[in-house]
């Protein structure tokens, strides 16, 4: 086919950036990227482990066979109602099965899902609903605290391409489709000859993830079908899943963490994966009763939630199980008797993992290795090219098969987020070891400025810029504080206008919710100071920030030990 022998997709999406020509040739006719598609391996995956249970939790099991029909006919009514192969699906639902049953279904008719999350609102989602010309919106529709179907018909005035709202549980409200009725109504034999129809590239765009982002609002990130396969297989085989691997990884299922390291290679391999619909303690601890996962994701405020279920578990139990966390590595294998990884990994492209038959000092302070040895790892001096020495820290950057060439309609930002060779900026910084002839990767920080919430990465200047509008505000600083669940959670530091009286916590998150803007970017603490410190250069200085709530915790800490 002329255009395969391009390495192109027969329709190119405005705004996307595909990968470098001649870089993915060479990546193609090694044979380390695969002339295949993300949505046809899970398909080859669902027939062949048919008779396996694919997922598993309070709402019931599926089969991989049953995973398959309701994802086939779910995306076959996609396209009855009027959606076209390559649509954009804005996503907007917590986890559950139907997010899973819809997002396959999604990749099967050749739909893009935008990886958004159920937290945000009108500010992010008519900024990334316009820019991605959205076209249907999944919302969850059973949200006890805010009626998400009322929000998808809001928003279609403010995106007009929003033609469609799907809700996927509760009962069908205003002129959303709902989910059950649409699969309920699409017979199986018609929803494959429909899929049959459905043309899957290898170089298209698969689905549009969301970055952090350090200006603005998120930006999107598309990952495409044959790199967004390799990265998962390539994680699959590091980690040695296999069909007899239980999943236990309730962070969003839209993560990019979750999609590309845990469920979707699970499900290529044919293994379990638990889902459940809210993360209480009861149940959490009743999936790992229950399912016996033998992965475990413990980001965030998931570990202190399971922890004494975890702790209970017998010798045996102990053995088969495996730990996935960010940091501390050591200290979770010590308490909960079971060894623990690092992982490290970018939503833009390269993943790294520690891995079993590493020394104790790399796993207890190194991220380990890339999964892919055709990735590509420098360590430079900051905001330049040139590269630093062993053990020196430096920034991070990052070339490979499955690294983007550049954001979503955004190539002329993009200019300085990659270097003059292609390699993405990070903005994280880190330093290498050689050990046994292999270079080690140690995580030593960011340069960007962003709150880690938990793994939700808050943009502290898009929160700046809204808070700055407040009344009563002549300047923000938004920085991380230290918390004992999360990581991270944000402080906002006001300067108040004069004669206007100081600005509290609920006057600000007030604003912020009339403003629109997703709660869990919300300040969770207020500091008004008269000035801001500032560097030797004049600049305001974050860190003096950060180390003077840090330190103001620590002594109210000390004061009630008690309040944590």
């Amino acid at each position: 086919m002329s255009d395969r022998e391009l390495y192109r997709p027969r329709i190119l999406l405005d705004g996307v950036r595909y990968p470098d020509m001649t870089r993915l040739r060479g990546y193609v006719e090694s044979g380390i990227l695969p002339e295949a598609t993300l949505a046809e391996a899970l398909r080859a995956s669902f027939e062949t482990h048919a008779g396996r249970t694919a997922v598993a939790g309070p709402d019931g099991v599926l089969s991989y066979r049953e995973l398959d029909a309701l994802t086939d006919r779910f995306g076959a009514a996609l396209l009855r109602l009027g959606a076209r192969p390559l649509d954009r699906v804005f996503f907007q639902c917590g986890n559950c099965q139907e997010l899973l049953i819809a997002f396959l279904g999604c990749l099967k008719a050749g739909l893009i899902p935008i990886c958004a999350l159920a937290a945000f609102r009108r500010h992010e989602v008519s900024y990334l609903g316009n820019l991605a010309e959205a076209r249907v919106h999944f919302v969850q529709g059973d949200d006890a605290k805010f009626d998400d179907v009322a929000f998808a018909q809001e928003m279609q005035s403010e995106v007009p391409s929003l033609r469609l709202i799907v809700q996927a549980r509760g009962e069908r409200r205003g002129n959303a489709h709902h989910m059950r009725a649409l699969i309920d109504a699409m017979p199986l034999d018609e929803a494959r000859t429909l899929l049959s129809e459905v043309e899957h590239d290898p170089y298209q765009a698969v689905v549009f993830q969301l970055s952090g982002g350090t200006t603005g609002v998120p930006k999107i990130i598309p990952r495409f079908q044959n790199e967004y396969l390799l990265n998962m297989n390539a994680v699959a085989a590091w980690n040695g899943y296999t069909a007899h691997d239980v999943l236990f990884m309730p962070t969003p299922l839209m993560h990019n963490m979750n999609m590309a390291c845990f469920f979707g290679p699970f499900l290529l391999c044919g293994a379990t994966v638990t889902v459940c619909a809210d993360i209480a303690q009861a149940t959490l601890c009743g999936l790992i009763r229950e399912f016996q996962p033998t992965w475990y994701g413990l980001a965030g405020p998931i570990f202190a939630r399971v922890a004494d279920e975890m702790r209970r578990a017998d010798v045996a139990a102990r053995a088969q199980r495996k730990l996935i966390a960010p940091k501390n590595a050591a200290g979770l294998s010590e308490v909960l008797g079971s060894p623990c990884y690092h992982i490290f990994g970018m939503t833009e492209g390269v993943i790294m993992f520690a891995r079993a038959g590493d020394s104790d000092y790399v796993l207890a302070e190194s991220v380990g290795r890339p999964v892919c040895a055709a990735d590509e790892v420098r360590i430079v001096h900051p905001g330049t090219e040139e590269e630093v020495g062993e053990g020196e820290i430096g920034e991070a950057i990052f070339r490979g098969p499955y690294t983007i060439a550049g954001y979503y309609k955004s190539e002329r930002e993009d200019v300085h987020r990659f270097t003059s060779d292609g390699f993405y900026r990070s903005g994280d910084l880190m330093r290498y070891e050689l050990i046994d002839g292999q270079r080690y990767y140690f995580f030593r920080g960011r340069t960007k400025d962003v709150v880690d919430r938990g793994g939700e990465k808050i943009n502290a200047e898009e929160l700046e810029n809204v808070i700055n509008q407040c009344p009563g505000v002549l300047a923000s600083a938004v920085v991380g504080m230290p918390d004992p669940a999360y990581g991270e959670r944000v402080c906002a530091f006001i300067m108040p206008r004069e004669e206007c009286p100081p600005v509290t916590l609920p006057d600000l998150t007030g604003f912020l919710e009339a403003y629109g803007i997703a709660k869990f970017k919300w300040p969770e603490r207020v500091e008004i100071v008269p000035e801001f410190p500032v560097t030797a250069s004049g600049k305001l200085s974050k860190v003096l920030l950060r180390k003077r709530i840090a330190e103001k915790i620590e002594r109210e800490r000390a004061l009630n030990p008690s309040h944590e």
